[in-house]
């Protein structure tokens, strides 16, 4: 079981995102800012794999970082025009991707770390003060974000931001600019609510409590899909290259846009409603990755080149279902509200918890999908069953069991 608990004294961070209208001068000198550290990125995943292939020697961030003042001499109307630091946190994000790549377990597929676009190279990191300053709006609307090579770029400051700003990322979406500040600030530990649950996530459901809450899954990409698969369509028949191409795929974007923000809206509200009214939250340890692998073709002994049917088409719904809900993020989300008011988020193995029965212990029958029927204690709700498993396994108890008739 793990706890997430952080002492009293220490910071928390929080990310504050606000959208940015650079002029198009402006426009211009951040693009070109993250074509720079892309072809950094890039120099120095190169160097790294060739080191690698030449000599089985391995380069390391400290050694990268050594070279920058030597590149900088070099190229100074290119590289030695942006920020030092700015620079490091590139080389620092290499890094993390290469440190991930040699932590996956043996089982991953993820392959070895590749070279990125200037496409697809969306965002660079600044130091607060050195190489990027924020300017707040008080109790105005426009702010400012002063960025190195780039200048003062007008930010809509939808929300106070609290604590000292760190860092200072200027991103980008597709044809948006976005600002997100990393802020430091002490924890705001919220008054004892006096319960404590456990917490089962599902795709009909998406959340049902120990103490038999429902929160229902709002399916925010089903209920987009239609759009979105007609805008797919539409592109794969527009001619590549084309001015109509080019705004089905704005108005792609668009729409996944908005499916993901709705989404994140959501996980937000629900963990904050979960944080306020709890003292204590426990959730399954779940692996979405391994959940939502496609399964691996059967052949069919009986015939050379044939495959046995593995319900793949099933399997492709549920893993979709599963995504739509985004438990990680909300698991995520959820952690980070709790650390901040000093509540605690335990995860806990989900071996059995759908099957087994709160009361007893005994291994369950599940008819339907949304009932269980334990051989001593009748017919019961399969995710209030589930939550309170979960409330047990995390020690905060399973509260009064309730039958269904």
């Amino acid at each position: 079981m793990k706890v997430i608990r952080r002492k009293e004294k220490d910071p928390v961070r929080r990310a504050y995102k606000f959208r940015a209208y650079p002029t198009q001068p402006q426009e211009g000198r951040a693009v070109r800012l993250l074509r720079d550290h892309c072809d950094l990125y890039n120099a120095a995943l190169e160097e790294r794999r060739e080191a690698w292939r030449m000599r089985r020697a391995s380069v390391t961030y400290r050694m990268q970082s050594a070279q920058l003042k030597e590149i900088r001499r070099a190229d100074p109307d290119g590289q030695g025009r942006h920020s030092f630091t700015a620079q490091q946190q590139t080389l620092r994000r290499l890094n993390t991707v290469f440190a991930a790549f040699y932590a996956r377990p043996k089982t991953s597929c993820a392959g070895y770390p590749r070279f990125k676009p200037h496409s697809r190279f969306d965002q660079v990191l600044f130091v607060a003060g050195d190489g990027a300053k924020w300017a707040d709006a008080g109790n105005g609307r426009w702010a400012w974000a002063t960025f190195q090579a780039v200048g003062s770029v007008k930010v809509h400051q939808h929300r106070k931001v609290c604590g000292t700003v760190k860092a200072i990322q200027i991103k980008r979406e597709h044809r948006r600019w976005y600002v997100v500040l990393i802020a430091e600030t002490g924890p705001v530990p919220l008054p004892a609510a006096g319960r404590s649950v456990g917490v089962d996530v599902g795709v009909v459901r998406f959340l049902t409590t120990s103490d038999g809450q429902v929160v229902v899954n709002p399916r925010f990409l089903t209920a987009s899909a239609g759009v979105i698969a007609d805008l797919q369509r539409r592109k794969a028949r527009a001619e590549p290259g084309s001015g109509n191409r080019k705004r089905i795929r704005r108005r792609l974007a668009r729409e996944w846009r908005k499916v993901r923000n709705r989404r994140r809206d959501f996980h937000h509200k629900t963990a904050r409603e979960l944080v306020t009214s709890c003292d204590a939250i426990a959730l399954e340890k779940l692996n979405t990755a391994a959940m939502t692998k496609r399964p691996e073709p059967q052949p069919d002994p009986a015939q050379a080149g044939a495959f046995l049917p593995n319900m793949a088409a099933a399997k492709a719904g549920l893993n979709r279902s599963i995504l739509d809900a985004g438990w990680a993020q909300f698991a995520g989300i959820l952690a980070d509200k709790a650390e901040e008011a000093g509540r605690r988020v335990m995860f806990v193995n989900p071996f059995g918890t759908s099957i087994s029965c709160h009361a007893c212990g005994t291994r369950c029958t599940r008819p339907r999908q949304d009932t269980v029927i334990c051989p001593v204690h009748g017919k019961m709700d399969a995710d209030v069953n589930g939550a309170r498993n979960i409330a047990s396994r995390a020690g905060l108890g399973s509260g009064q069991a309730t039958y269904m008739a």
